[in-house]
């Protein structure tokens, strides 16, 4: 569901009068990029770190464009301020256009922020694992593409067992994330989270997890390859992603994570996070 407008090819238009060419290589190929990013206090947090990642899919797959952080930048503005919304889910989509050769596609929607439950934060969610693989060698792994509905897919068959994520490995069996979040462990007092080289989807909040770790004086790394016995074994589990922000996990498929309750260094980093959000996105 988006708010009464959305902001197409570079103007408002009422988002119930919004279309696309059905020749949009989009819509017919998923060539597409997006990225989805959360307004508080109608302030887009980390809007240039989105932009960034969004622009530089859109290059490394050489998709057609005339949006710029500049005009992205202000179409964003504008859309908040016509749907009055304050605190929001926003999401760019940006395609080449038509096959056939007409201009690019600029969408941006924004909704009001979701309410998620209060117990994923206090008390932690489940996941499963999917049998879905994550491959080095797909070009849309570790991105934000139009090419999302095997997540789909994954989410539906963790819904199927009452979980509220799905984790995928990689053929070799190293953990590399979750279908719409990245992953987080805590071993031994250290947060650990899979090399983005796995490959994983170079995540704002995955990046400022690590900067709050860096100013809580707390190890982090994302080093080395992580396997099921380390993501089993592990004191805390926690899931990070621009709307749903910082899930800890307390189970995983039957498994218990430590002693299933929500672990302390968690807290600490969704404290802190939760500080850095009112501090970047003050009120007006």
């Amino acid at each position: 569901m988006c708010g009464q407008y959305v902001h197409l090819n570079g103007r408002l238009v009422a988002a119930d009068e919004a279309m696309i060419k059905v020749s949009d290589a989009g819509f017919l190929h998923g060539a597409s990029s997006f990225t989805t990013m959360r307004a508080h206090n109608g302030v887009v947090f980390r809007l240039a770190s989105h932009l960034s990642r969004l622009l530089g899919t859109v290059e490394l797959l050489g998709l057609r464009t005339d949006a710029t952080p500049e005009t992205l930048t202000e179409a964003v503005g504008e859309l908040l301020s016509a749907n009055a919304l304050g605190d929001a889910r926003l999401r760019i989509t940006l395609t080449p256009g038509s096959i056939d050769g007409d201009a690019p596609t600029v969408v941006i929607t924004a909704d009001a922020m979701p309410k998620y439950p209060t117990g994923w934060y206090t008390e932690g969610i489940s996941v499963s694992i999917t049998e879905l693989r994550q491959s080095p060698g797909d070009i849309a792994c570790g991105r934000k593409t139009g090419c999302y509905f095997p997540r789909v897919l994954a989410m539906r068959t963790a819904a199927a067992k009452k979980a509220q994520e799905a984790l995928w490995f990689t053929p070799a069996g190293h953990l590399a994330e979750a279908c719409f979040c990245n992953v987080f462990l805590v071993s031994g007092g250290e947060v650990l989270t899979p090399p983005l080289d796995t490959p994983v989807l170079d995540g704002i909040l995955r990046g400022v997890v690590m900067e709050l770790c860096e100013t809580l004086e707390v190890k982090c790394s994302d080093a080395g390859a992580l396997l099921g016995r380390d993501l089993l074994e592990a004191d805390e589990v926690f899931l990070t992603s621009s709307c749903s922000g910082i899930r800890p996990v307390v189970r995983v498929e039957d498994h218990e994570i430590a002693d299933g309750a929500v672990g302390p260094i968690a807290t600490r980093i969704m404290t802190a996070y939760e500080e850095l959000l009112e501090a970047e996105c003050p009120p007006e």
